[in-house]
């Protein structure tokens, strides 16, 4: 019994103590609150700026305020933001498994991008569309042209505007399926082995991949012979473009057309276009190792893996010894942009600029050390570790993970505004102009704010509050201070702080 009255004892105590702690001096509470218990709370408030944060469990569990937005997240699991100046709302499911989206104009839901229940409203609540898919088992929707349809994979199914098809039909797939598109009827048999093809002066059919021929009079002949090795088309007749491409694999193929000439001989080994519209030549040998290409438009110039350059307008790519170094460029009268990595993902370093408002914004990550933001007002941000962030540059990763592995944070400004966490704010330090706050848990935490201070020791075992005129002292989380003017002797003053209407509360 005597074990458990002290382990009572000890958690009574250390319960009450943020409430020692949260009192602060009315002038301080006026320019924002800062209450905290490390893991469990941490309470942050600036009423100038309309911002309010709690989190609980460190990372875990985070509540905001931010003008008119609320976010509010139980993370990794969900991550919500709602905005009521456009009534709209976002959630994120443990990202990226599942999202969903509310806004007066659109409701939508999304597992896996296979998933996914749509609504779109209209003015008139009568008008409203909706569809709905589990890809590639049931999708049902409704088309402008055509109206409803619904398919349930593989045994019947109809669908209208959707894989880049006018119509699709089909039964018990692949034993049957019939595809429209721009007048063009195509059926299939135990696809992709029987097919035939109809349309106006069209006709063509195929027993894949033994023979196969489909031709549209004055638009196109195609023909192919124990598919890939024998390839013959002309596109394109009723153009002043007429193409034709022959392919005998792997030992020659050519393009031949008014506007482009190209061959390939022994495929990979040596290769050669002519692009007359475009004014460009291309040079190939032991494709893609060696490839030169000259023109108005594009420079190219590679020799993999020891080096390569591509030049096209304004875009310029560079690899040195592939794949240890890449440097690409960006630059145009309104926009810029310089990026290099090493081994693709294991060090990037990326800036850009807008001239025109001189505005600039950076971010460099080496994985799975760090990362560096600076964006275009100036802040700046360093944390560690990143296991993630540098391979995947996604806002899901930002608010969802990330804080649940970073161990260190800091932000700043050119202004000297900054913020430091270490652990989750195991210690914390802000500066904001002339205010300091700063704590290390459970030891010591200082605030200074408008020519006021205060220094707590073990969370309220010895408190120190200094106004501009008097200091307040409290001693072992006891309801009563002793106050005396700064350059008076100090009185013991016998009135509770938990009672005076004069001091604020938590």
């Amino acid at each position: 019994m005597p074990m458990l009255f002290r382990f009572l004892l000890i958690i009574t105590v250390f319960l009450i103590l943020p409430v020692a702690h949260g009192l602060a001096s009315d002038d301080m509470e006026e320019n924002g609150t800062i209450f905290t218990f490390w893991p469990l709370v941490d309470y942050r408030k600036s009423p100038e700026t309309g911002f309010s944060n709690l989190s609980i469990l460190g990372p875990l569990i985070k509540i905001q305020q931010q003008d008119t937005v609320r976010t509010t997240a139980v993370r990794p699991f969900v991550y919500r933001t709602v905005d009521e100046s456009d009534q709209s709302a976002a959630t994120s499911y443990l990202y990226p498994l599942a999202s969903s989206r509310q806004a007066p104009d659109v409701s939508t839901f999304q597992a896996l991008k296979l998933f996914q229940v749509n609504t779109f409203r209209k003015d008139e609540p009568d008008k409203a569309k909706s569809d709905s898919m589990l890809f590639p088992f049931y999708i049902r929707g409704k088309s402008d042209t055509y109206g409803q349809y619904t398919s349930v994979f593989p045994v019947y199914g109809t669908l209208y505007e959707r894989l880049w098809r006018d119509e699709i039909h089909y039964t018990l797939f692949p034993l049957y399926s019939r595809t429209v598109k721009k007048g063009t009827t195509t059926r299939n048999y135990l696809y992709p082995f029987f097919s035939t093809i109809e349309g106006e002066h069209e006709s063509g059919g195929q027993f894949w991949p033994l023979y196969g021929r489909a031709e549209k009079e004055g638009s196109y002949k195609r023909s192919f012979v124990l598919w890939p090795f024998y390839l013959h088309e002309h596109t394109g007749l009723d153009t002043d473009n007429p193409t034709e491409r022959l392919t005998v694999f792997p030992l020659y193929s050519k393009t031949e057309s008014p506007r482009v000439s190209s061959r390939t001989y022994l495929w990979p080994f040596i290769g050669w276009t002519s692009d007359r519209g475009a004014k460009q030549e291309e040079r190939r040998y032991f494709w893609p190792l060696v490839t030169t290409e000259t023109g108005d438009k594009r420079q190219v110039k590679r020799y993999l893996p020891i080096f390569s350059e591509e030049q096209s307008g304004e875009t310029l790519k560079r690899w040195y010894l592939w794949p240890l170094y890449r440097h690409d460029e960006i630059n145009s009268d309104t926009y810029g942009r310089e990026r290099d990595r090493v081994l693709f993902f294991l060090y990037s370093d990326s800036l850009e600029r807008w001239p025109a408002d001189g505005a600039e914004r950076r971010r460099t990550a080496l994985w799975p050390l760090f990362l560096f933001n600076s964006d275009t007002r100036g802040v700046k941000q360093f944390s560690f570790p990143a296991p993630v962030e540098p391979l995947l540059a996604q806002d899901g990763i930002e608010q969802s993970w990330a804080p649940l592995w970073r161990i260190y944070i800091q932000r700043w400004n050119d202004a000297g505004d900054s913020t430091v966490s270490f652990l989750w704010n195991l210690y914390w330090h802000e500066r904001r102009g002339d205010d300091l706050a700063y704590e290390l848990f459970p030891l010591v935490m200082y605030r200074s704010q408008g020519g006021h201070s205060d220094v707590s020791v073990l969370k309220g075992l010895v408190r120190l509050r200094t106004g501009k005129e008097m200091k307040t002292l409290n001693l072992f989380w006891l309801p009563f201070d002793m106050k005396w003017r700064v350059a008076d002797k100090p009185e013991v003053v016998q009135e509770s702080t938990m009672l005076n209407s004069e001091r604020s509360e938590p």
